[in-house]
């Protein structure tokens, strides 16, 4: 292993500075302007360029010495017989895709610093986007599948948030809710892949995955639950409604996040389990089958779209089935050499759409005279085949209606366990009646007698002994964290927290 080679780990670690020096320039620097675009933009430019020519100079080294291979940056995590380590492939394939990741990512930055000059949210969007170029490195370099997740995660993250950009639209968020939605259950089936891969391989780093002998059956849901995790990020069918919903993101996002880069994740975790594929022909003939299915529904939809970030998306929707049905029927290595291709054209496509719009201004698109002869066909293709409607049916609502259901376990269950008032109060308002609850059962009663006894402390030996300020403090304190329960109750931090929690927990 090279001295370069070893200092690896600061390629995804330089990004992920950037976003926390842009985080904390938006917490202590209210102030914004062109003189903090300008420390913003060299900052995340800076590390984004630094990350990319380390890259660069790892791969012009690997094409005299040959590619490092697995390089071990240090241990992550140790129990028993399980063990994790911070470890990071740099074979051939990954160090080149690597290169072209960290390059399109830094061109992307630097169109973005113009594009969003004075928007009100420049800040913001830089550290999110830095967040997201750190989070794809980790899924490229990464040697083990856990430490591919925390990337996944990341990314998933840093989308969810960038959906969200204009914050003050409903649509906007509503979008980014079913999107963020859709892909936790490719998280959950990625994380199932990651617990079979430890109880019946031994472990979960990608050389070790792609040499092991398992049996059949364990192999099929190995690979099944991580091809269910690809299929939801690179939003193959049945996942495929929420892509075409995640546009309404600024341009730059748009194009690194569903045009070039992350909706390409989940054909690279296809090639990081290229040898369980293999040995499981009914899981390739699923594949199949699932691109095919996709390839033709981003076809049909790409003909009817009538803007032009639409039609870019459908169309990198209908080329990414092509790849899952290639890898489906074993060309996995036509899919390598396509992969960073596609990735190329569509980060070129996307960035060159706003040049794009100018120039047809004006001009009419059409869908083909055959598919507009076929009323039903060309229905069912405006509508994208009715999958947004699923979703919302089948994960939203249900998602949503959980979010309430704990709400309303919180107000009628566990306040009145601990004596507190039934109804959620709104921050900030006053609690009616008697400043302490009336709580119901054996252990209602006991709070109550305890908060009985506390306000009888605080009122006689604090407030009398001249502790107004430390009353005072204390308030303020349970508002503040009355304020954070009721956000925190809300829908889109609980699955904020969720995600978290799993992040946690690798």
């Amino acid at each position: 292993m090279t001295a370069l080679s070893s200092l690896v780990w600061l390629v995804p670690l330089l990004p992920l500075m950037a976003a926390a020096a842009t985080g904390l320039h938006i917490l202590f620097y209210e102030k914004q302007g062109d003189d903090a675009e300008k420390i913003i933009g060299t900052i995340v430019s800076a590390a984004s360029a630094a990350a990319f020519l380390l890259l660069a100079g790892l791969g012009l080294l690997s094409l005299v010495q040959g590619a490092p291979g697995e390089v071990v940056a240090g241990r992550w995590l140790q129990a028993g017989d399980y063990r994790i380590g911070i470890t990071f492939l740099l074979d051939g394939y990954s160090l080149g895709l690597a290169v072209l990741v960290a390059f399109i990512a830094f061109l992307s930055i630097r169109f973005s610093i113009n594009y969003l000059h004075r928007e009100s949210g420049f800040r913001r969007f830089f550290m999110l986007l830095s967040l997201f170029n750190c989070a794809m490195l980790l899924i490229v370099l990464a040697g083990n599948a856990p430490l591919m997740f925390i990337g996944w995660e990341l990314a998933g993250l840093s989308s969810y948030l960038l959906i969200a950009y204009a914050q003050t639209r409903r649509t906007a968020t509503e979008n980014a809710n079913r999107a963020f939605v859709t892909n936790r259950i490719g998280d959950a089936a990625f994380l199932l892949g990651i617990y079979f891969s430890f109880s019946w391989l031994g472990g979960a780093d990608w050389q070790h995955m792609a040499q092991a002998t398992v049996t059949d059956v364990h192999d099929d849901l190995i690979a099944g639950s991580f091809l269910i995790a690809a299929l939801a990020k690179s939003a193959q069918i049945p996942f495929a409604g929420w892509i075409a919903l995640a546009l309404e993101g600024p341009t730059p996002s748009s194009a690194v996040f569903y045009g070039s880069l992350m909706v390409h994740a989940g054909v690279f975790l296809l090639i990081r389990l290229e040898n369980m594929i293999l040995h499981a022909p009914l899981l390739m003939m699923f594949l199949t089958a699932i691109g095919l299915t996709t390839a033709v529904y981003g076809w049909l939809s790409a003909l009817v779209q009538t803007d032009v970030k639409s039609s870019f998306m459908f169309s990198t929707t209908a080329q990414t089935g092509l790849m899952f049905m290639a890898c489906g029927l074993g060309w996995f290595e036509a899919v390598k050499w396509y992969l960073p291709l596609h990735m190329a054209w569509r980060a070129w496509q996307f960035l060159h759409a706003p040049s794009l719009m100018h120039q047809i201004q004006g001009r009419q698109r059409l869908a083909p005279q055959w598919l507009r002869n076929n009323a039903w066909l060309y229905n069912a293709a405006l509508r994208r085949f009715w999958l947004d409607p699923l979703a919302d049916a089948s994960l939203l609502r249900p998602t949503q209606a959980l979010a309430r259901d704990l709400c309303n376990f919180d107000d009628k269950v566990v306040n009145r366990l601990v004596g507190l008032p039934h109804e959620r109060p709104l921050p900030g308002s006053a609690t009616p009646g008697s400043s302490v609850g009336h709580g119901q059962g054996v252990a209602g009663r006991f709070m109550e007698v305890l908060a009985r006894g506390l306000q009888w402390f605080e009122e006689h030996l604090i407030l009398r002994g001249g502790g107004e300020s430390l009353i005072a403090g204390i308030q303020r304190l349970g508002k503040y964290m009355q304020q954070v329960e009721i956000l925190l109750g809300q829908p889109r931090y609980l699955i904020l927290l969720i995600a978290a929690t799993f992040v946690v927990i690798l």
